[in-house]
């Protein structure tokens, strides 16, 4: 289609017929990512916007520098009027901002509503199906991060995508949670600026902090997401607590599983920690859920609580048991291979006997990288 990030995590670009959900918090950039992928199409697009007037979406036109000469703008939020323009044209696509301003007049409940959400979305399907249009449908999101509206509207559409990104931060991420005609593993990664949302040309600088020198706490590790392997640094922060239970705080990382890190290194190493506070930040932004992070903030914090920085070009990874034996993860070979392509001379990682480790410090427990880091 033109936008290289969206067509890796729909696996290869839209679907004729295709209706897409994609949300994510307000001002993330959701209207800037489409009009820049409807610039991209080659063939005619709709884009019908409910909640801005055409004078403030040619203000964003005219900032972004986009040739929108074969899209078409209404500011339309009446369900059968947009049926019945759907119906009589011959677009490739139609984008419908936002799904929660969109109103069937033959229902008495305010738009936004359940059951005008559900029933707008189920005949805007019906009429993409029917023409063979690819139909992306903007939504909003609650204050805990999920779609608004009925869990149906998930089941209703054919993919669901979710823009993310901190307004602080000049990087976005674009997931799909659901996706019938492809995968769902891979992500995408833009760089914002005045002129809208870029595909980031080495999505590792992005999470990578630039530090002449090592600094106790900070500890790199690989992240595998589809086919990529992204080097994202995670930070953590060892202070005696002020008061008598202690903090565990995490941005970007389960707090959860952080709790769970911290119990094992207080049984297993019998380390202080319940006088200690634990800060944890995944740096960039990027929010991991992978269990190949534990070894990487397993040595954040002991790094942290001791002092001791790890010595430079120094990756770390595995995922940590309860009895504090690392576990082999997922795809250790290519983790491996690119930490050497970017110049890592000292990997710290389990033993994994399917997968090749040559040249990699092989730990089997968590004491094994205080060994390592006191060396």
């Amino acid at each position: 289609m033109g936008v290289s990030e969206v067509d890796r995590v729909l696996g290869g670009g839209l679907v004729l017929g295709g209706v897409y959900l994609l949300t994510g918090d307000p001002g993330v950039g959701k209207s800037t990512l489409l009009l820049q992928l409807a610039a991209s199409i080659k063939q005619d697009v709709l884009y019908f916007s409910a909640e801005e007037s055409l004078g403030q979406i040619k203000n964003r036109v005219d900032r972004l520098g986009v040739d929108l000469a074969r899209v078409g703008f209404a500011a339309e939020s009446d369900l059968d009027t947009i049926c019945a323009t759907l119906q009589q044209s011959s677009c490739a696509l139609a984008i419908i901002d936002s799904l929660q301003t969109m109103r069937d007049a033959s229902l008495v409940q305010e738009p936004g509503s359940v059951t005008q959400i559900k029933t707008c979305t189920a005949k805007l399907v019906e009429v993409a199906k029917q023409k063979h249009i690819a139909l992306i449908l903007v939504g909003h999101v609650t204050k805990s991060g999920n779609v608004a509206g009925p869990k149906t509207l998930e089941h209703l559409v054919d993919g669901v995508l979710y823009l993310e990104g901190d307004q602080h931060h000049q990087y976005r991420i674009l997931r799909s949670t659901k996706n019938r005609f492809g995968s769902i593993d891979e992500i995408g990664v833009f760089e914002v600026d005045s002129k809208g949302l870029h595909p980031a040309s080495n999505p590792s600088e992005v999470f990578l902090a630039q530090q002449s020198t090592p600094v106790p706490g900070s500890v790199i590790t690989p992240v595998v997401e589809g086919s990529r392997v992204f080097f994202v640094e995670y930070q953590a922060l060892v202070s005696r607590t002020s008061f008598g239970y202690p903090v565990r705080k995490s941005v970007g990382f389960d707090p959860n599983r952080l709790q769970m890190l911290v119990a094992v290194l207080v049984k297993r190493l019998r380390l202080p920690l319940d006088q200690f506070d634990v800060h944890l930040n995944v740096a960039g932004g990027m929010k991991m859920q992978e269990p190949a992070c534990d070894m990487a903030v397993v040595a954040a914090v002991v790094s942290a609580l001791k002092n001791i920085a790890l010595p430079r070009r120094t990756v770390v990874f595995g995922e940590v048991g309860l009895a504090g034996e690392v576990r082999p993860v997922p795809y250790a070979e290519r983790r491996i291979t690119e930490a050497k392509k970017l110049g890592y001379t000292r990997v710290l990682c389990p033993d994994d006997k399917t997968a090749k480790t040559q040249g990699a410090h092989v730990i089997h427990a968590i004491n094994d990288f205080v060994q390592e880091l006191g060396s």
